[in-house]
């Protein structure tokens, strides 16, 4: 007697449209509020979603550069993360060669089932489809899980660190590093 295959899951990686900002913005204020906290000082992380969508859809409108692209994770027709991939702005990067992945957020609720991995490969099929051969991010140099995972991955630190004064006092500053991935 054969079994059937059990049910799979209705999930997609694909490019975000301008009506899902409200949807990114939803999920951006939820995930930051968990991965910033005990980082960031209280307050410091937007935590109403509708500024924060204004921006997202215009952005999405009248992105600042044609490769700046801006991918949605889907569960059946549910944002559910995002991911945010650029020229690369770092003053060593090739800006024809290199290109960022600047964000990659999985909504909290919906962290483990996979969403996260089925981005950061669209991403870099992405970068990869704009002519970038090599990709960077940055990550908080104490969140050791985000690491593990794009180390896992086959991303690799480069040696490059930088603290953001985020404020501009000096009093609320992040530590990140940068890793990278040479891209096919």
């Amino acid at each position: 007697m054969s079994q059937r295959p059990g049910p799979t899951a209705d999930v997609s990686v694909r490019v975000a449209w301008a009506d899902d900002a409200d949807a990114i913005a939803a999920v951006q204020v939820r995930a930051w509020a968990r991965q910033y906290a005990g980082v960031l000082p209280d307050g410091t992380v937007p935590d109403d979603p509708a500024p924060v969508a204004a921006a997202w859809r215009s952005s999405l409108v009248k992105p600042a550069d044609a490769r700046n692209r801006v991918l949605v994770a889907l569960e059946r027709n549910r944002v559910v993360g995002f991911a945010v991939t650029t020229p690369g702005a770092d003053p060593d990067c090739d800006p024809v060669a290199d290109g960022e992945l600047a964000e990659l957020v999985v909504d909290p609720d919906e962290a483990g089932k996979g969403h996260g991995s089925r981005l950061l490969q669209a991403a870099a099929e992405t970068l990869e489809a704009d002519r970038f051969t090599r990709a960077v991010t940055w990550t908080i140099a104490a969140d050791d899980e985000r690491r593990a995972f794009l180390t896992g991955a086959g991303w690799a630190a480069d040696g490059a660190h930088r603290e953001l004064d985020l404020d501009g006092t000096g009093s609320t500053t992040v530590k990140q590093v940068r890793l990278h991935t040479a891209l096919a």
